[in-house]
This record gives C-alpha cells, structure tokens and sequence, in this order.
C-alpha cells in the first residue's frame, strides 16, 4: 500500500511550479531533468516530449523519483511512471491550464502525458 504524502508536503505539490524527474536508461544510466508538473487525484502529471529521454527511459522501466526543488525541506516521491495515451481526462486538463495557463490539447511538441503512481515518500 502506497504512503500518502505529509500536509507541508501535499501544500508544496500544489504550489510548486517544477519537479525533478528522475528516470533510468537502458543500460542503468540515470537521467534527471527538471519539468512542470501538476498533483491531480493522489497523482504527479508531468508532459513531455514523446522523444524525450522521459518517455523512452520509462518504455523500458517505469521506477522513477521526483523531487520538489526545495532542497532545504525536501519534498521526495518514488514510484511507477505510465505513458498516458490521449484523450486525457477533462479534469487533468484543468489542473495544467490552472496552474501553467497551458492547454495540452493544442501542445504540438510536448503532449506526451506521464502518469506517476507514488509509492513511497520522504520529507524531512
């Protein structure tokens, strides 16, 4: 059973403009870059590339870790990452154009939608 993140933790998914997002290559490599992202429904979203090395890291393995930028109270989520085909739902779509003023449905280069189930959590 996933861990639910702490109240401080929770307000800083909500306000924080980016995450990191770290993801593994095919030959074990990491990858970390920085990226929007929107908490939706117990949730991280974020939306890529389709050719970034995001997506192809997560069509071999979904283990991912994100972190807020906040490195003094830090904000850590572990978890599994899914390419998320179109049509997104309506209230996903919402919640980016809420918080970036960004309509994924017009997004020519960025419309890859990665859905991250957390796992695990760490705050401090």
């Amino acid at each position: 059973m996933a861990q639910t993140p702490s109240q401080q933790a929770l307000e800083k998914l909500q306000k924080m403009q980016v995450i990191w997002f770290g993801s593994v290559r095919p030959d074990g490599r990491p990858h970390l870059a920085p990226i929007w992202f929107v908490w939706h429904a117990g949730r991280i979203y974020v939306s890529t590339d389709p050719k970034s090395v995001k997506s192809r890291n997560i069509s071999g393995n979904r283990r991912v870790v994100l972190a807020l930028e906040d490195g003094t109270n830090p904000v850590i989520c572990e978890g599994t990452a899914y390419l998320l085909p179109p049509p997104w739902p309506e209230d996903l779509l919402a919640a980016f154009f809420q918080k970036y003023e960004w309509d994924l449905t017009k997004e020519e280069q960025y419309n890859q939608v990665i859905e991250v189930i957390p796992e695990k959590w760490l705050s401090w």
